[in-house]
């Protein structure tokens, strides 16, 4: 009976082919070449370290357009503008030397009170056939944090320029009382002046308003040389608010 040959171990560079083909072979043939590369596990964070849920997108030109106020919510004697009010250039357009004083005439002016930079989403113009007033009504979008900063530069006035001089192009002298203004409840942060400007010849009483939604903004003013009529500022500011709210609602429920 013959015995097998004991097996002779491989030459060591033998041995590391062969090593080298067979994890070749691994590698490319198989089921196991069609799967994907494990990835790694995600890592796992605190409630804390997760990024801060973004606001929804910004209103759409048409629903600014659909949170509008109209001439029917704030009652009989109001229709849409026929053109800007006389007074607007004959009262408003002057300059005052304390710097927020200044600042204050140019926001009734031109009604940036967001900056330049920030057109309005939506804007209506509104006038009270037999009083005279005029209601400028604006939805913007902006950061939430910037209004805010124009809502607390507001509430500095009435202490800032409780009481100051302008003066228009041709040297005429304004005397301009500023005094808050009491809100309804609405939006989330809101801010009200009311301003008197008095000419020679006229009084004039504009009340400011902003009031913020989110990164949504609503801007007013509301005009008259006769009696300022209160509910007509108070309504604008109540329903126009909750008008937003409700677009907004169903613009981030579209989303």
């Amino acid at each position: 009976m013959q015995h097998a040959a004991p097996a002779r171990p491989l030459p060591a560079a033998a041995l590391s082919a062969l090593l080298a083909l067979t994890a070749a072979a691994c590698s490319t043939g198989g089921r196991e070449a069609d799967r994907p590369a494990a990835t790694a596990p995600a890592t796992v964070r605190s409630p804390a370290a997760l990024p801060q849920a973004t606001a929804g997108p910004l209103l759409t030109r048409a629903q600014a357009r659909a949170a509008l106020i109209t001439e029917a919510d704030l009652g009989a004697g109001w229709e849409p503008t026929r053109g800007a009010a006389t007074w607007r250039d004959g009262l408003l357009k002057a300059g005052a030397e304390p710097p927020d004083c200044g600042r204050l005439l140019d926001v009734l002016y031109t009604e940036d009170l967001f900056g330049s930079d920030t057109a309005p989403r939506a804007a209506t113009a509104l006038d009270e056939v037999a009083g005279g007033a005029q209601i400028h009504y604006r939805i913007t979008s902006h950061r939430p944090a910037d209004i805010d900063t124009a809502l607390t530069w507001l509430g500095t006035l009435p202490d800032a320029c409780g009481r100051f001089t302008a003066r228009a192009d041709r040297g005429a002298v304004r005397d301009v009382r500023v005094t808050g203004l009491t809100l309804p409840e609405a939006g989330d942060a809101r801010q009200g002046l009311r301003v008197t400007v008095r000419a020679e010849d006229a009084v004039l009483t504009v009340d400011l308003v902003a009031v913020r939604l989110g990164d949504d903004a609503i801007s007013l003013t509301n005009g008259t040389l006769a009696e300022p009529a209160d509910d007509a500022t108070w309504t604008a500011v109540g329903t126009g608010a909750e008008r937003l709210a409700e677009v907004r609602r169903q613009g981030r429920a579209q989303v």
